[in-house]
């Protein structure tokens, strides 16, 4: 289904909004910003059909079907765990160790392993700039990662972990959340063990506790108001590590997944909203 182009205006509608916020508040005037931010949020998720992101939900759901790459074939042959084209409920049941694969996978990363492997498109040109620069919308595999999140809205999180390579991957993926490094010497921890953080007007989730987890996990996929456009989490990890400077973390590697695994494990029965909206 095709909403209508006039939704594209949101995007543009939530910058001017934003920037017409005070650039330099005072303390006293922080809550009432931080306030009026939430407000226009929730004025935008009274309406779904403002959200920008479900536009490339629908692009995403028509690239799934369609023929594409050297095969000619869609991705309706690609299992996501629950058989071949199933995408009902798959987003909540991710990352899970994939046997063909042999290896722990979520939604992107397993995505690109269909691409390369069912679509034969090739591995290194998915892996090249994968992730959009602002203003630019959200590459193919995001779209379709969107589309495949928002099948799972309103389900909680439950991705498996009878596997024991899907323990190892959450296990790491906490090291690496705790873990103290690069230049700055930070960890995940440095902004997401406490509450009450922030960064400039930005409130700082607290992904340590699984209360807070449950909340801002199942909204990744996101329409980024000040980016204008939809940021994956494969994207929002790479973001923290960039801010982090550390080095540059690839796409769909076993860090990132390890990440997103432990992640997901601490929102373990959090409801999935994505697409959500965001700064």
């Amino acid at each position: 289904m095709r909403r209508p182009l006039a939704l594209l205006a949101a995007g543009t509608l939530a910058a001017l909004a934003l920037a017409a916020l005070p650039q330099t508040p005072s303390r006293a005037q922080d809550g009432e910003t931080e306030k009026a931010i939430e407000r226009y949020r929730q004025m935008l998720k009274d309406d779904p059909w403002s959200n920008p992101g479900l536009l490339d939900a629908d692009r995403g759901e028509a690239l799934w079907s369609r023929r594409r790459g050297p095969q000619n074939v869609s991705l309706e042959a690609c299992d996501l765990g629950r058989g071949p084209g199933q995408v009902e409920g798959a987003f909540a049941e991710l990352p899970r160790y994939f046997a063909d694969a042999d290896q722990v996978m979520d939604l992107e990363t397993r995505l690109l392993w269909c691409m390369e492997k069912l679509q034969g498109f090739n591995r290194s040109d998915l892996l090249k700039r994968p992730h959009p620069a602002g203003g630019q919308p959200v590459k193919e595999l995001g779209a379709i990662a969107t589309w495949v999140a928002s099948k799972s809205g309103g389900a909680k999180f439950a991705a498996p972990l009878g596997h024991p390579k899907e323990k190892d991957a959450v296990a790491l993926g906490q090291a690496l959340f705790e873990r103290r490094s690069g230049p700055f010497d930070f960890s995940c921890t440095t902004c997401h063990a406490e509450p009450g953080k922030r960064i400039r007007l930005q409130g700082l989730p607290h992904l340590a506790n699984p209360d807070e987890a449950r909340k801002v996990i199942g909204e990744w996929p996101a329409y980024r108001v000040s980016s204008t456009h939809v940021m994956t989490m494969q994207h929002r990890l790479y973001d923290c590590y960039w801010q982090m400077r550390m080095p540059e973390l690839e796409f769909g590697s076993e860090v990132s997944v390890a990440l997103v695994a432990y992640l997901v494990n601490k929102a373990a029965g959090g409801e999935i909203t994505a697409p959500a909206i965001k700064r």
